[in-house]
C-alpha cells in the first residue's frame, strides 16, 4: 500500500524539525538546532527537504505539526504554516499534542513524559503505550510529577520530539481526530491590559 506524502512539522522546542515520508514507506527527516528565527528559515528548510526527494507542494496529501505545550512563539509559527499550507493545498492538517509525539519514540509498554516546564515545574503525561492510552497534559510542581511516574514506564523527558516518527504516524492516523490547535497548558505570561487599567493609564498620560 502506498504511504501518503506527509510533510510533518516541529518548531515548539528550540530546534526546527522537518520530516516527510515517502510513497515507498520510506522517510526523510531535516533537523536544525536553532532557538530563535524559525519563521526566517521554515519554508526554506521545507523547500530543501522536498526538492531532495524530488517532489514539491503539489505532491504533499497532508501537513502534520506539533501543538505545545512549548515555546508560543514557536508553536504559532509552526501551526501557522502548516495552516496556511494546508488551506492554499486544500490538504487536511493534523495537529499532533507534543507530550503524545514524544511519546512515539517509546520502546513499547507504558511511557511517561515529563518535560521541564522552568519555575520548578513539568509537563507531564503517561501512556499505557507509545501513542496509546493518554491521561491527558499536566501542568504539575516537578516533585509531584516526578512522583508520579509508573514504575514500569519508560521516561521519556527530552522536549525534542522524533519527528520521523510523528511523521508516520501523522500519515496513517485519522486527521479529524487530532485538530490544528494550540496546546499551551500554561497562560502566557504576558497579559492583556483590564478594562480598569486602560482607562487609569490614559487619565495618567493626560496629566
Amino acid at each position: 500500500m502506498t504511504q501518503k506524502i506527509t510533510l510533518a512539522i516541529d518548531t515548539a522546542a528550540p530546534r526546527l524539525q522537518l520530516a516527510l515520508t515517502l510513497p515507498d514507506g520510506g522517510i526523510d527527516v531535516l533537523v536544525e538546532d536553532i532557538a530563535k528565527g524559525h519563521a526566517e528559515i521554515l519554508f526554506d528548510r521545507i523547500g530543501q527537504l522536498l526538492g531532495r526527494n524530488g517532489t514539491d507542494y503539489a505532491d504533499l496529501d497532508r501537513i502534520a505539526v506539533t501543538t505545545g505545550p512549548g515555546s508560543f512563539t514557536g508553536l504559532r509559527i509552526g501551526l501557522s504554516a502548516a495552516r496556511g499550507l494546508g488551506l492554499a493545498r486544500n490538504l487536511p492538517v493534523l495537529g499532533i499534542p507534543s507530550l503524545f509525539a514524544l511519546s512515539l519514540s517509546g520502546s513499547g509498554g507504558p511511557v511517561a513524559v515529563l518535560i521541564d516546564a522552568r519555575r520548578g515545574e513539568a509537563y507531564f503525561e503517561s501512556f499505557a503505550a507509545p501513542g496509546e492510552g493518554g491521561d491527558g497534559p499536566r501542568l504539575l510542581p516537578m516533585a509531584m510529577a516526578q512522583a508520579a511516574i509508573p514504575e514500569a514506564a519508560q521516561l521519556i523527558d527530552t522536549p525534542f520530539v522524533d519527528i520521523g516518527a510523528m511523521a508516520q504516524f501523522a500519515a496513517k492516523a485519522d486527521a479529524l481526530a487530532y485538530p490544528p490547535h494550540a496546546s499551551y497548558i500554561r497562560d502566557a505570561d504576558a497579559k492583556p491590559q483590564d478594562a480598569a487599567r486602560i482607562p487609569r493609564r490614559l487619565a495618567d498620560e493626560r496629566t
